[in-house]
Parts: C-alpha cells; structure tokens; sequence
C-alpha cells in the first residue's frame, strides 16, 4: 500500500515539473514578453530596443532561460511563488486575494455535484429500463451534449433577465466576501451542476445497472431483502466503490468550469487575474497558477485512488499482485 502511494506521489510530482516546464517553454515561445507589454501600455508607440533592453533588464528577462526557470522552481520549493512581473507583488498576495472566492464558488458546487450525481445515477440503474431511467438518461445525454456556458446565458436570460430573481452579474466590492451576497452565487453553481454532473451520473448509473443484474443481488431478493434496504446496504457500495475516478474527474472538472463562469458571470475569482497574466506575459504568476490547480486535480485523483482502495477488495487486490 506505502510503495503505490509512494509511486503515485512521485508520479504526480514528475507531472507537476512537466507542467511547470510546459507553461514556461510557451511563454518563451511567444513573440512578446513583459516588458514589451508595460512599454506598449505607455501610448508611445512602438518601444526602441533600447528601451525594451532596459525594461528587460529591470525585470530580469535579460538571464538566460534555464536560470530564470532554475530560479523559479528553487523559489516554488521553498514556498516563494515570485514576484508578479506587471504589478510588483507577490505572486502569493494575489493568489490569496482571488483564490478564496473561486475556492468558495467551487466547494459549494462539489458539495452539492456529488450527492445529486450518486442520487439520480443510483435511482435511475437501479430501476434500469424504467421510465425513470429513460427520463435521468435523457436529461443527462442531453445536458452532457450542450456547453456549460449556454445553461449560464439561458439561466441569465430566463432567471436574471425575465423574471428578475436573480442577479445577472456576481459582481462584489473589492474585499468582500461572496458570504455577504449569497445570491450572486446561485445562477454560477447551477451553471456548473448542471454542465458538470451529467458525466456522473450516467457513469454511476451504469454502475448501477451492473450491480442490479449480479447474481448476489439476486440471492438477497429471494432471501427476502428488498427496497431501500437493498439499494442501501447492498448495492449502492459497490456502485458507488465504482463510480468514485468519474466523481473526482467531474470534481478535477470544477478547475477549468469555474474559469468558464467566472468570466460569464464576471465573479470575481481567479480566472480574471489568470487572463490579465496571460495578456500581459506574466509568466511568474501563470506558472505558479498553473502548477498549483495541477497540483490540486493530482492531489484530488489521488483521494480517490485512496477512497477506492479502502473501499474495493478487488482494488486493493490488484494494487498487492
């Protein structure tokens, strides 16, 4: 058990340079860097190469490459995630300052995707062909077809717009928090529910259905054990033991969908500094970003590589041969 965690660590680490070193060769890739971006904002034209030599040299673009990644990831080590190339702060500052509220719009959609996921996947396998099936299978493929940015414009059209319950906009003043307007936060986390859980519950339903048709269950039901007691003690385990990787990918799915409805809604969470480093050529901050969410979804696989053991025999089986 120690050695396949040890060697799912060690993995997961080796991605994280991966991504630190990706994210750092396509900024260099770029024709533009920092420096060309502040001298740009100056309205004075086009800047001299002198200029942009000088600016370079402020910002420490003039060192070659390797040791501006060198430096970088000795720093990350150490818990310094550097300084933000246009604002001068500490990349740590500002991540702190934003990451709370995407934090916030994302745990409330976790805690709610989850149990709405196992609930219908468990209702509709275990009644597999019924018209309660078809009616959650439907809804889900369907769902699952559309972008979760089109339920964000038809939930502000119809909810904000027509029937003015809602605010169209999660805006908040600067330094408050999303707990002082809570329902700011409502049209976002439906948005994301509603994107992110269909995959769920159609793999959990298959799961499900799998269950419902093994021999075992069948021996329960002649034994006299039946309904929710069935569903409960005997199957939704081991549906559910089965369904944990396609619950943590709709989890994991929660990084790259609050980006998206951040922007649509124009909350203010990390995805609008994360857009404003892109713009600028702030790799520092980028990369440090970068590496932390990957950071998270590894660390989020991993919980459920854990849970699945603790739950499966026939995991922990598999991970001892």
């Amino acid at each position: 058990m120690l050695g396949y965690i040890a060697r799912r660590g060690a993995g997961g680490i080796g991605i994280l340079a991966a991504v630190a070193l990706l994210v750092f060769a396509l900024f260099e890739a770029l024709d533009s860097d920092a420096a060309t971006v502040l001298l740009s904002r100056t309205g004075g034209g086009d800047p001299t190469p002198e200029q942009l030599a000088t600016m370079r040299a402020q910002l420490g673009l003039d060192r070659p490459a390797p040791i501006r990644f060198a430096d970088w990831m000795s720093g990350f080590l150490h818990g310094d995630f550097g300084t933000s190339l246009i604002s001068g702060r500490p990349v740590a500052d500002i991540l702190l300052g934003r990451a709370a509220n995407s934090v916030t719009l994302a745990g409330i959609t976790a805690v709610l995707l989850i149990p709405a996921a196992l609930a219908l996947g468990l209702a509709a396998g275990a009644r597999a062909g019924s018209r309660t099936d078809r009616v959650i299978s439907t809804l889900a493929l369907a769902a699952e077809s559309v972008p979760s940015f089109v339920f964000g414009v038809l939930l502000v059209a119809t909810v904000s717009l027509s029937l003015h319950l809602l605010p169209a906009v999660s805006l908040l003043p600067t330094g408050a928090d999303p707990w002082s307007r809570p329902a700011i936060l409502v049209l976002p986390v439906c948005c994301l529910v509603i994107g992110l859980a269909p995959h769920p519950v159609r793999m959990v339903r298959a799961q499900t259905a799998e269950v419902m048709s093994g021999n075992y269950i069948r021996t329960a039901r002649l034994n006299g054990v039946g309904g929710p007691r069935l569903l409960l003690r005997h199957v939704a385990p081991n549906a559910v033991s089965a369904s944990i990787h396609p619950l943590a990918g709709s989890v994991v799915g929660l990084i790259g969908g609050v980006a998206v409805v951040e922007t649509l809604f124009s909350y203010p969470g990390l995805s609008q500094e994360l857009l404003r480093a892109i713009e600028a050529r702030d790799y520092p901050f980028l990369q440090s970003a970068a590496v932390l969410m990957a950071a998270v979804g590894i660390g989020i696989y991993l919980i459920a590589d854990l849970l699945t053991l603790l739950v499966s025999p026939r995991a922990r089986r598999s991970v001892h041969e």
